[in-house]
This record gives structure tokens, sequence and C-alpha cells, in this order.
């Protein structure tokens, strides 16, 4: 039985019914004003245990159903049993776990290739790594540095990596700090990249020679594609709003002039925002028409529909602690990556853990 089918074995003791109807019932309410925090009451929703005592886990990408998990301080590449054993497959070397700093997001690419963002001592850069072997025996090979020299810090770190519906890989960069880089379009900091799978400008990026694809970013944290192609992107703010943002290729998303819905006709609003108290949304995926968006400080798995995403609802609340990452499986699960153990957090005696919910029809 290969990693793909065990999961799946896993996810037959979820109700399918009854977790969909949850859903798209929450989701169906009446558009609030978008100007206020967004979601209805928290619903529970059952989630069934994939992995455990993992250390600060940041992000999840499938080979071919084989799950890959990136620990944040360890700098360690995992893979994830059908038993929900983990075994190492390497280490990036050279990484520096500071603070939001460490190995971050993974990305697969059309060739199986893995690519790993992280931080090194002269800032943040992406690697692209082949992988041999088969599940249970994979191995790293030696990195190939595509990109480097990313503004780094301590906090507002970005690290997210995803290939788009276009075959192009996708970063995100946080300003580190330095709130005026995110206007800078000569300066890679507070920006959503796009390029190519070496690492090039793809001759269709918005600006002549530039990586940027999008600017005016604080630190976006999640990326996912809707069915229609629509980029969606999570977006941690400062004291005021957090935001979920639709990304246009070129546009300014008003980072450090403005935070949240501001009416202004040089700046992207958000389509939905909420208080930092109550989201931090990081990691987030599509499944079947719902993005699905976790959130750390608020303790909560967020469900937006793609067909009016000025709404949402909640689940899970603060039933596993500081929300990470939701991951899309390859059988159409959602997996929800905790992240307890990352020094802000209280870890129960499991954590930090994956947990898998159903939401197939």
């Amino acid at each position: 039985m290969d990693s793909h089918d065990g999961v799946r074995g896993i996810l037959m003791a979820a109700a399918l019914g009854p977790v969909l109807a949850v859903l798209l019932t929450a989701c169906a309410t009446d558009p609030p004003d978008p100007a206020a925090p967004q979601g209805t009451s928290a619903a529970s929703v059952p989630a069934e245990p994939v992995a455990a005592g993992l250390e600060a886990p940041w992000s999840v990408a499938f080979l071919d159903g084989t799950p890959l998990v990136s620990e944040r301080d360890s700098a360690r590449i995992l893979e994830v049993a059908d038993d929900g054993t983990t075994r190492e497959v390497g280490v990036v070397a050279g990484v520096d776990a500071a603070g939001e700093g460490g190995l971050l997001g993974l990305a697969l690419d059309a060739e199986d290739r893995l690519y790993a963002y992280s931080t090194g001592a002269d800032g943040n850069r992406v690697q692209r790594y082949d992988l041999a072997g088969g599940p249970g025996a994979l191995t790293l090979g030696e990195p190939t540095t595509i990109l480097d020299g990313l503004p780094s810090a301590s906090v507002h770190d970005g690290g997210r990596l995803a290939f788009g519906p276009d075959g192009m890989l996708y970063a995100t960069v946080g300003d580190a700090g330095d709130r005026d880089s995110a206007q800078d379009l000569g300066s890679l900091g507070g920006k959503i990249l796009r390029m190519t799978p070496d690492g090039d400008v793809p001759a269709d990026n918005p600006f002549a020679g530039s990586l940027v694809y999008s600017y005016g970013h604080r630190n976006v944290q999640g990326l996912a594609w809707a069915d229609d192609g629509t980029l969606f992107a999570t977006e941690f703010g400062q004291d005021t709003w957090d935001e979920l943002n639709v990304i246009t290729a070129g546009a300014n998303y008003g980072w450090p002039e403005v935070e949240g819905i501001a009416e202004r006709d040089e700046f992207v609003d958000p389509v939905q925002q909420w208080s930092p108290a109550d989201a931090s949304p990081s990691g987030m995926a599509h499944v079947d028409g719902t993005l699905f968006v976790a959130n750390l400080r608020g303790q909560v798995l967020r469900a937006v529909p793609v067909s009016d995403p000025t709404t949402s609802s909640e689940h899970l609340a603060g039933e596993y602690g500081r929300l990470r990452d939701a991951v899309a499986a390859p059988d159409g699960a959602l997996w929800i990556v905790t992240n307890n153990t990352d020094g802000r957090g209280d870890p129960g005696p499991d954590d930090d853990r994956i947990l898998a919910v159903d939401v197939g029809p």
C-alpha cells in the first residue's frame, strides 16, 4: 500500500457528508460589511491524526502522494509514512533559524524537484534539490541555489513557495522590518515574486527584468489559486488588520501607506480583513471552491467560499492551538499543520501535529 492509499485509509474514519455540509452551510452566510472582522460562530469538524511529535513544522509538499514536511528550526525535511512515523530525508545546510527565520516553504515542480525557501547567513534564498529513492528511502541531493540575497529578519520573513497553474514559481518575501522597502520596486522586500523554475524572470512579468509580481506587502504567508486561475494571498498586518487579497500582476497592496481596506485608488484593497488577535492568517489551500486558511494567533481554520470571498466561517477554534498551514492532499482531503512548538504556542504532549479533515463530496 503506497502513502496515498494509507492516508485515504486514515481519512475513511471521518464522516464525509456531514463535514462537507458543515463547511458549505457555514460559508453560505449573508455578506457582512467588509470593513468589519469577518466570520460566523465557530463550528467543530472531525480531524484525524496523520503525524505527531514534529518540531515547528512549516510546510508540506507531496511527492507522488508521499508527504514531505519542513521543520523551521531543525532545518530537517521529513517524509511521513503510512503509519504516521517520520524519517529524515535530509537537512538543509547553512540555515540560520532565528525568530521567524529558518527552513520555511517547500514546493515541487513538474519534474519532481524539491524547492526550499530558507534563511541563510546572507539572507533568504530559494534552493532546488533532486530527490532520489522511493517512499521510505528518499534522499536529498546537493542544492542548486536559484535565488539568494533576499531580505531576511527574525520577523516579517515571508517564506511561502508555490507553483502556479502557469508553471511558474511564486515566492513571498516579507519586508523584514524595513517598511519602506515594500513600496520600492528596486527591492525584493515586501513583494510576491514570480520566476521560472530556474529562477529567471519570465518574459510576461509586469515589470521588465524584475521578479516582482505584486508589491506593497508586509508579510504574505499563504498562496492559493482558484479553479479559474485567480490567485489569493493571506497577509499578516501590524496592529489593525490582517488581510485576504486577490493578487493581480503589477498591483500595489498599500503597505506601509495603508493597512486593510483604505478605499484609495492607487492601492488594491483586501477582499476580507480580520483583527490580528483573531487571525494571523498563514498557509492556505483551495479545495472544491473553498479557500481554507490556517490561523496562528486566532487558532482557527477559516473557510472562505471563492464565489464570495468577503465571507468566511470558523472551524476547529482553539481545539489544536496555533495553525501554520493548510494543504490540499492528493486525495482531496485537507491537511492542517499545527505550530505550538515554535516558541509562541502552548504545546501539548503530541505537538506538533498534522491533522486531516476530509472535505470531499
